[in-house]
């Protein structure tokens, strides 16, 4: 069981002692309490309404309450899955998707049609007839079976005339020993209260919270807002690829030749200036090479260009320690899936070379059915541990971001394989 409950019927589930000494029994209270207060008003209702005899004016009464029910239902909703939480730390979510238009008429046409909508006028119907009433009769049996035996001790000490509540109890030894019943009925109250609000919470999340077929329409609009999110980053990145190849570059290219030419020109001049002018150009070919690997790190050019397969091929050219690539596609994929694929090789490479002591290193890839999938094998020393560092943890965020995943079998003493799978058809392909 969780060390800390998230409803007050897994609070009660702890024992009476961690029970009763928590604050679920106060919160329990409290959302019984504030349900409560909306049945004085209905009970003003039912006083005006029983100096009425005439049938129309029920009538007219039921047809305005039900008006009102369908008017408050999605406000009422809305503040109800908040108070929820004072008796269930789980949130519950709103079951409406968000809407693609705009206007109130489109507001009224999308909401109308939703079973969501009406499930939320169903508890609004039972929350303004019937449940405050229920908390109302708790309220009033809790203070009643509280205080029937603490008010003869009372007596002890305040002038409270000839309240007796039918308990005639004279002697001093009576009072002590009715108060000592008060204080043994506080559990049993404390369980009573709990019992009512957590009931009320479970119906309240019946009704309120997405069913099935709105779970998965959900997932599907998160789905969807995650790819944007992917395809916005990877044309962000390849925006700035450019702005730094096109601009930046040049540029760097434009000065190195320009004091190439200085350094020839001043050559045969005396001082320091054609010394300067020499380190100033080593150093702007430094600066030209940084850059190139900056922007290959960003977003290589022969990703966007040639896809994935010669880009892993580039990687494997580069690598200190000898790679074999057997990747087979029939197509190129979406340029997100291929900038996920890239790096989370690119980035097992550099662990490879960093931490595994290998000889050789295979990376193999296909392309099954709507999944790719990738697998980095070394021969290496194992016991690779992706809490250990950033680098797996990142790739890790990484692939899943696209809603993939990533399983690595690393015993101690090797060998490792990395498995990366990307979802290809849920994102299309390119």
């Amino acid at each position: 069981m969780n060390d800390v409950p998230t409803n007050a019927w897994e609070a009660m589930a702890r024992g009476p002692r961690r029970f009763l000494g928590s604050s679920w029994p106060w919160r329990s209270w409290g959302y019984v309490a504030s349900g409560a207060l909306l049945a004085l008003p209905m009970l003003l209702l039912n006083t005006w309404l029983s100096g009425h005899d005439a049938v129309s004016v029920y009538v007219m009464t039921g047809v305005g309450l039900l008006l009102v029910n369908v008017v408050i239902a999605i406000p009422l909703a809305a503040v109800e899955r908040r108070r929820l939480r004072l008796v269930d730390r789980e949130p519950v979510h709103s079951p409406h998707p968000c809407l693609s238009g705009t206007g109130v008429q489109h507001w009224l046409w999308t909401r109308l049609r939703e079973a969501a909508t009406w499930r939320e006028f169903s508890y609004a119907v039972a929350f303004t007839i019937v449940l405050p009433f229920i908390d109302l009769g708790v309220m009033v049996l809790v203070a009643v079976l509280l205080y029937i035996p603490v008010a003869p001790l009372a007596e002890l000490f305040l002038d409270t005339g000839s309240l007796k509540f039918g308990l005639p109890i004279t002697s001093v030894t009576g009072k002590i020993l009715a108060a000592l019943a008060s204080v043994a009925l506080v559990p049993p109250v404390a369980y009573l209260i709990s019992v009512v609000a957590a009931g009320q919470a479970e119906f309240a999340r019946m009704l309120l919270g997405p069913k099935g077929v709105e779970l998965s329409s959900q997932v599907h609009e998160l789905t969807r807002s995650r790819t944007r999110l992917v395809d916005a980053f990877e044309a962000e990145r390849r925006r700035i690829e450019r702005d730094l190849h096109d601009g930046a570059q040049q540029r760097l290219v434009t000065l190195i030749m320009t004091l190439g030419v200085a350094e020839l020109e001043l050559a045969a001049a005396d001082g320091e200036g054609p010394r300067l002018v020499g380190t100033a150009r080593r150093e702007a070919e430094g600066v030209l090479a940084e850059l190139r690997e900056l922007i290959r790190g960003i977003h290589p050019q022969v990703l966007t260009d040639r896809g994935i397969v010669e880009a892993v091929m580039e990687l494997a050219d580069r690598c200190p320690i000898p790679v074999s690539v057997d990747i087979t596609l029939s197509e190129r994929l979406k340029p997100g899936i291929e900038a996920v694929a890239y790096f989370a090789v690119s980035e097992a490479l550099a662990n490879v070379v960093k931490h595994s002591q290998a000889e050789r290193v295979r990376v193999a890839g296909r392309r099954d059915g709507d999944r790719l999938a990738l697998t980095i094998s070394d021969d290496g020393v194992g016991g690779a541990d992706p809490t250990a560092g950033s680098g797996l943890q990142g790739l890790a965020d990484r692939v899943a971001v696209v809603g993939g995943r990533l399983t690595l079998i690393s015993p101690y003493g090797g060998p490792t394989h990395l498995l990366v799978e990307l979802p290809c058809h849920a994102l299309g392909s390119g």
